[in-house]
């Protein structure tokens, strides 16, 4: 008994302590902290300024699975959102002599209970674009949250996170739509890629935290797979799924001090290094959960040079055939 009581003590422990993170995370994402300048780094040549973005739904009618959901989106802070029951893209393009002819799908995290739009989606887009890329920010669909109004809707969220504690298998439960939309969102970019200017082989997934569980699984997953994937801070949660062959190469990020998912993030590493692959992995000395485009002062605030640089060296950054 004595020995049950200290498993408890310890499993209560790690989830207070998930707990905690989850919750400056969220004061993150609901925007409670600062916005910083996203233009700092420069490993590419100077920016230049977009054309304008493009919206579109992601899927054809009432998505699948979600016909019966009610719930208006709603904004809780600015930056950050919840009930998102229309899946869209946003497209930002770069001015046709600067593209390179590679695109870059981009899902915020939010634990599939919000979507950190801007930190971990806007703002990566307009970094990305300015350097030639095409940059898709995919807003998927989120669990269902009741109340009436934004009080409301936070108690649920919070309360949504709390029984996701409980039962990791939670996680793969509200994450099944986002993680269609996903794939979905590779299908759309590559049927529209000679409209955006893009090369239907180098269609790249990037996400974070929730959203590199997305990334993770659309990679695996046996069709329309992305050609790169990038999952920063996220991976599989629940539990690690089979590593089939034939997978891209993968970019990974994570802050060694992440109590939330650094743990899932390094076993879904072991399991691809077991499959005989080599992903790029970047470990941070510091800075937690959630960082986004936000900086923090720490070596981490740099995660996208690092990405930069991962697809410079994938030859990404200029067009097909240009040296």
């Amino acid at each position: 008994m004595k020995s049950t009581n200290k498993t408890i003590r310890q499993n209560n422990g790690i989830r207070w302590r998930g707990f905690v993170s989850w919750r400056a995370v969220v004061a993150v994402g609901m925007g409670l902290a600062t916005a910083q300048e996203s233009q700092k780094s420069t490993p590419a040549q100077g920016p230049t300024p977009a054309t304008p973005k493009t919206v579109l739904n992601l899927w054809p009618g009432t998505p699948p699975g979600s016909e019966q959901w009610k719930q208006a989106e709603t904004t809780l802070r600015p930056g950050n959102i919840v009930n998102v029951t229309t899946p869209t893209l946003t497209v930002y393009l770069p001015p046709p002599p600067s593209a390179s002819g590679t695109a870059v799908i981009i899902a915020p995290g939010g634990g599939f209970i919000s979507l950190s739009i801007d930190s971990e989606g806007h703002d990566v887009a307009k970094w990305l674009v300015a350097r030639g890329f095409a940059a898709i920010v995919l807003k998927y669909r989120t669990v269902q949250l009741e109340g009436q109004d934004a009080a409301q809707i936070g108690q649920s969220a919070g309360a949504r996170f709390g029984a996701q504690l409980r039962d990791l298998a939670l996680i793969d439960e509200d994450g099944k739509y986002g993680i269609a939309d996903g794939i979905q969102a590779v299908k759309v970019v590559r049927a529209h890629a000679a409209e955006w200017g893009i090369s239907p082989d180098r269609v790249v997934f990037t996400g974070f935290s929730a959203g590199g569980m997305i990334t993770a699984y659309a990679a695996i997953q046996p069709d329309a797979r992305p050609n790169y994937a990038a999952p920063i801070y996220g991976a599989p949660i629940a539990s690690v799924p089979p590593i089939p062959q034939g997978l891209p190469p993968f970019f990974m990020a994570m802050a060694q001090d992440d109590n939330l998912a650094g743990r899932y993030i390094v076993r879904f590493y072991e399991a691809l290094k077991a499959a005989e692959y080599r992903p790029e992995f970047h470990i941070f000395s510091s800075g937690g959960h959630g960082w986004g485009m936000r900086k923090q002062g720490k070596s981490s605030d740099h995660w996208i040079d690092a990405f930069y640089y991962w697809l410079e060296a994938q030859g990404l950054t200029r067009p097909p055939g240009k040296p």
